[in-house]
């Protein structure tokens, strides 16, 4: 049985020439010219071809389309100018791991389609490809350098992988982004470099947390970058704001119908430059993991959703919040059921949030545990005292709370997880007493 191919040329003249030369006697046949990118999504996603050629002219040829090919099992190959070592890395940089000139004979042509199923079907390493892997305060006080001011971004060196710890929590707000602005902030005062991602795609606030202005392009910004060529760590420390010596932020999207825009595809290729650019970088995630809304149409549909899962794929270290209170450990007990389900691989650390006595009756870190032990089966790595009055003091003047109130019981908690997340010990603050 010969392979089947699907071809969109753009007009090139290599589609026409190798229509006729691919006769009965070779081991692939083109069986579907498709006219453009739209087209070519739909009749891959109905099962007709195993190989797509790609010209590199084609318009809207992104990251997000090589991994919607791999979704519907079809392995893409691109077809550039010869010589254009330009055009190769641009094609390799969406993830297309086999290019052809445009004069390559039928032939050669049939061996590199074969070849490239090949590869597809048992990768050199024995391991799954990462793409396609799941189908799935006043501004005028504000001390924050905004993306773009200031001196030019020098080069980041890349050869850093850093550490990605999501921060997710189930729905009815217990605390996520007060968490990882802190906890992000916590690890940059221990001397590590780190960077906050707001990824939250129903409604980001990270930036309103701050003091930072909306209109900042942020992580929608990257993920354009990332569409369409190689978003390196220079370029991504150039779109975030930062806030000190060691710590960034980029922030969200500035209007929650806008999350077509942070795409699976390219939120990937932004956590690895963020990998590159600081060694740990917290990501602010939305609270749903549904997946359903693929099983009401016929083709790969956008997934509001995925995003969040593409986080949780990517993490190294995932830290779930929860309230402390009846109805937030319902929730928190739930939620960590959808998380597996969901089959993330990182480890999961469990957070308790607003702990106080006046609603866990006894001894309240000992009843908490038991409960978490008895519903969830596991155990609270880290336990959250409530300080309202320190968090609304941050708030309202968009400060970090290690800068409003340095000595607050919530902080001083925070502040022990980031160095548990990244295995620094805080330095020891020594009294002075009056002699």
């Amino acid at each position: 049985m010969r392979l089947p191919v699907l071809s969109v040329a753009d007009g090139a003249a290599w589609e026409e020439r190798l229509v006729r030369d691919l006769g009965p006697s070779t081991s692939v046949e083109i069986v579907r010219r498709c006219v453009d990118v739209v087209d070519l999504l739909a009749v891959a996603a109905s099962g007709q071809g195993r190989v797509a050629l790609l010209a590199s002219s084609l318009r809207r040829l992104d990251a997000d389309v090589i991994d919607r090919l791999h979704a519907a099992n079809v392995v893409p190959v691109a077809v550039v100018p010869r010589g254009d070592t330009a055009t190769e890395q641009r094609m390799q940089a969406l993830g297309i791991q086999h290019v052809v000139p445009d004069d390559t004979d039928a032939a050669v042509m049939a061996t590199v389609v074969g070849e490239a199923v090949r590869d597809a079907t048992v990768p050199a390493d024995g391991s799954v490809t990462a793409r396609g892997h799941r189908s799935f305060a006043d501004p005028s006080t504000s001390m924050a350098i905004p993306p773009g001011a200031g001196d030019p971004v020098a080069p980041v060196a890349t050869a850093r992988r850093g550490t990605v710890v999501a921060v997710w929590g189930p729905t009815g707000a217990p605390g996520r982004t007060t968490l990882a602005v802190t906890l992000a902030d916590e690890i940059a005062r221990l001397g590590q470099p780190a960077l906050l991602v707001d990824a939250d795609v129903y409604g980001g606030t990270v930036a309103a947390v701050l003091g930072l202005l909306d209109e900042s392009p942020g992580l929608a910004a990257a993920c354009r970058q990332a569409g369409g060529q190689r978003l390196d760590a220079t370029l991504l420390a150039a779109l975030c704001w930062q806030l000190g010596p060691r710590l960034r932020v980029l922030t969200g999207l500035p209007l929650a119908s806008r999350w077509p825009e942070l795409r699976p595809a390219a939120i990937g290729s932004v956590l690895a430059a963020a990998r590159a650019l600081a060694e740990y970088t917290v990501v602010d995630c939305g609270f749903c993991l549904e997946t359903d809304e693929e099983l009401s149409f016929d083709t790969l549909a956008p997934r509001r959703n995925g995003a969040t899962l593409a986080v949780l794929d990517e993490a190294d270290l995932v830290v779930v919040i929860g309230s402390a209170d009846p109805i937030g450990m319902q929730r928190l007990v739930r939620g960590l059921a959808e998380l597996r389900e969901a089959e993330v691989a990182a480890p999961v650390w469990v957070v308790l949030n607003r702990v106080r006595s006046a609603v866990v009756p006894g001894d309240t870190g000992v009843e908490l545990r038991a409960a978490l032990e008895r519903f969830a089966g596991r155990s609270p790595t880290a336990l959250l005292p409530v300080d309202q009055r320190a968090v609304d003091g941050a708030v309202a003047t968009g400060r970090l709370l290690g800068e409003s109130s340095p000595n607050s019981p919530l902080r001083r908690a925070v502040a022990e997880l980031a160095g548990r997340v990244t295995g620094v010990a805080a330095p020891v603050r020594r009294r002075h007493r009056r002699g």
